[in-house]
Order: structure tokens, then sequence, then C-alpha cells
């Protein structure tokens, strides 16, 4: 972890301490340093001791688990701007992460130490209500993704993460760049390397898609709409 300190400005724009005082966040920014790892890095392995929890400043990071063949599933990839771990704090001093966490390009975060967190919340009701909030929001989510997994099939779950890419103004044709590389979100989907590609191609073939590596033309919005609504 770098020396580097946190600024009150920059704290306050992650949700759970955006309603801290300036005395509140002087604790919760001496308990934080800034948390640099490169592509394919690990920032945590499964059942290790959980210190820290992380806000993600840039980059991308996915959760995953190992699975007893080799490979590996995808729980989720975290964005910018989210935090993730926190939920570990209320198990206990030696609980461990339930997932393994690894930088899938270069990333910056902001790590917290959990201990001095749990300090804290045992003063501040409010950030404990801020924190189920976000844990509260975060169970809803698995909720969806579990219905996804379990009530649609594989060219639903493709069709509907490719929707969720696009800018809210986006009515007719749109370009997509897949940030994520294709097996981790096939891998997020519970989705075959080779079914994700043949799906693509598919998609492709009856005119709804445009595809050049990780770069896709949406280009029929409405069909794509009409193929997962029916």
């Amino acid at each position: 972890m770098s020396n580097q300190r946190v600024g009150s400005a920059e704290l306050q724009t992650i949700p759970i301490c955006s309603s801290l005082t300036e005395a509140q966040l002087d604790e919760v920014r001496s308990a934080a340093r800034v948390v640099r790892i490169e592509a394919g890095e690990p920032l945590f392995d499964m059942g290790e001791r959980c210190t820290h929890f992380y806000f993600l400043r840039r980059g991308q990071i996915k959760l995953f688990r190992a699975a007893p063949d080799g490979g590996e599933k995808v729980l989720s990839v975290v964005s910018p701007g989210q935090t993730f771990g926190e939920a570990i704090m209320f198990l206990g001093e030696n609980a461990g992460y339930p997932v393994s966490a690894q930088a899938i390009e270069a990333s910056e975060l902001i790590g917290f130490k959990c201990d001095a967190i749990r300090e804290f919340l045992r003063d501040s009701t409010d950030t404990c209500f801020q924190v189920m909030g976000s844990m509260s929001q975060r169970l809803h989510q698995l909720v969806l993704q579990i219905d996804e997994l379990t009530l649609h099939n594989a060219t639903y779950r493709l069709v509907g993460y490719l929707l969720k890419q696009l800018p809210e103004e986006a009515l007719q044709s749109s370009d997509v760049q897949l940030m994520t590389p294709k097996l981790v979100v096939a891998s997020r989907l519970s989705i075959k390397p080779e079914t994700f590609s043949r799906i693509l191609n598919r998609l492709r073939a009856i005119g709804l898609i445009d595809v050049d590596g990780s770069h896709i033309v949406l280009r029929d919005i409405e069909g794509l709409h009409y193929l997962i609504d029916q």
C-alpha cells in the first residue's frame, strides 16, 4: 500500500462517507491508504483474513472463485466508483474473504482498515446505516443476478448485458466498446467461451450487431429488445 493520504473531498464522494463531518472524515482518512496494482495482479485471495475493504478509483477488478477443474467463476466485475468487501467487516476480526480479487487492468484503489473502521462505526449510527444501505443494494443486485442466471438462457443474458452497456440516450444504433475481456464477461454470465462466440456470430448473422474484436456495434437496438422481451 502507498503512504499517499486521501483527501476529504474525495472521501465525501464515497457513499458510506458522504454524510460525515470533517472530524469524522479525519478519523476515516487515518485508516485509508492508496493501493495500486497492475493488470493480472491479485489484490487478495479467497480465505485470506479480511484486513481491508476497498473503493475503486480507476481500472477494473474481478471478484471470482476458483473451480475444481482449475477454471474460475467470475461473480462480479467492480467498476470505478464502487466499494467492495465492506460486508466482511461484520463477520468478526478473523473472517476471510469469500472470493478472490484480481486486477483486470492496471487499477488504483483506496483501502480502508477494517479494524479501525469497525471502531469508528460503533460511534457513528448514520454511517452504519450508510454501510447497511450499500450492502442491501449489493444484495438486491445479487438476487437479480441469480434470477438472470437461473431463469433466462445464454442469449438472453448476453443481449441483456450488451444493452446495459448503452448510454441512456441511445435509440437506434450505438457502439459498445467491451472494456472487460470477453472471457471474463462470459464467466460472469455463466456462458462457455465457445457459446459466447457462437451467440455473437448468430446476432451478427441476423443483422442485430457488428463485431470487430472487443468493439461491438448494436445495429438494431429495437430488435435486440424484442429478442429478450418476447
